[in-house]
């Protein structure tokens, strides 16, 4: 006696399974969007009032770290800043004053060197210039792509333990710094992280595998320190942007691709960064990263592989021939 076998679904039960699955995806792109929308129209916070008079930004002097400290400063707070230039902090200060009228600290910091006695050092210079100060808001900007496209093995040790050192210890260090004074001070204060897209959008990124393990530190690090502390009072945040016109991203890895339309530029991703600040523990705040986000989700985690290698392999070739 076999046993009976059951008839297979019908050919409906498979095209409303695929409408169900497609209804509820297009729900949540639209409820993400729609969001987006909602923040964007509504009027920002007044960072000043809601955290402190003071903000702390790593990696100030270019790119993005340059333009959300001039934006920081425009919405009235007042600026620490740390870099390891002492000539182009100086520069980065004046332009500040001028242009905003804030008062400003520089603190020569080379993030690198963070766990070394003249990392020490430099932890000490910082935890002393934000002593009595109202610090609010603490953006860790700071950090290091290179060596970048290449494959593991043939990577500078030294080089990678560098970027390891500043994506991950230093913002570490520069938090656990910061952080005791926003609960001191009546229990509010806003950090920053600056994460990538390259460790939360999509599931690998080869060829600069040293590079998104740490930005993948940091989404986890942000996530956890948001569940520790909002009740405190404390919003802690990691945004994680797709490409952004800056020197580390090089002109020629997005020029002439569709890819270019959505690179904003420094200044835009700050205005867009700034309004984002204190809603949720993980974001991308250009409109133009939510739209590459929502397409990522739809592509299988094979396909992200493929394409990945096989664009990193060709930027791997431009920056040989240069």
């Amino acid at each position: 006696m076999t046993e009976q076998q059951l008839p297979p679904p019908p050919a409906w039960f498979f095209f409303l399974l695929l409408a169900v699955v497609g209804g509820v995806y297009s729900a949540s792109l639209s409820f993400r969007l729609l969001s987006y929308l909602a923040l964007s129209l509504r009027r920002p916070k007044d960072l000043r009032r809601r955290y402190g008079a003071w903000a702390v930004v790593t990696g100030p002097t270019s790119g993005i770290g340059r333009s959300v400290a001039l934006e920081l400063a425009r919405r009235g707070l007042n600026l620490v800043l740390l870099d390891l230039d002492a000539a182009n902090l100086e520069e980065t200060s004046d332009m500040v004053m001028s242009r905003h009228g804030v008062e400003t600290k520089t603190v020569v910091f080379d993030l690198s060197l963070v766990g070394t006695s003249r990392g020490d050092e430099s932890m000490r210079r910082l935890r002393a210039a934000i002593e009595g100060l109202d610090v609010g808001v603490l953006v860790n900007n700071a950090g290091v792509l290179r060596p970048s496209m290449v494959y593991l093995h043939e990577a500078d040790v030294e080089a990678l333990v560098r970027m390891v050192r500043v994506n991950l210890w230093a913002l570490t260090e520069v938090t656990a710094a910061v952080l005791p004074g926003m609960l001191e001070r009546r229990r509010r204060g806003a950090i920053v992280n600056m994460g990538s897209a390259s460790s939360e959008a999509i599931p690998s990124f080869p060829l600069n595998t040293i590079y998104a393990a740490t930005k993948r530190y940091v989404a986890m690090f942000s996530r956890s320190l948001h569940v520790e502390y909002r009740s405190q009072g404390i919003d802690v945040q990691c945004q994680a942007p797709f490409f952004v016109a800056t020197k580390m991203v090089t002109s020629w890895a997005v020029r002439d691709n569709w890819l270019s339309a959505l690179v904003p530029t420094p200044d835009a991703y700050a205005r867009a960064a700034t309004r984002w600040i204190g809603h949720g523990p993980l974001c991308t705040p250009n409109l133009g990263h939510q739209l590459l986000w929502c397409l990522a989700g739809i592509l299988p985690d094979g396909v992200h592989d493929w394409l990945r290698l096989r664009e990193h392999r060709r930027l791997r070739a431009l920056l040989q021939e240069k």
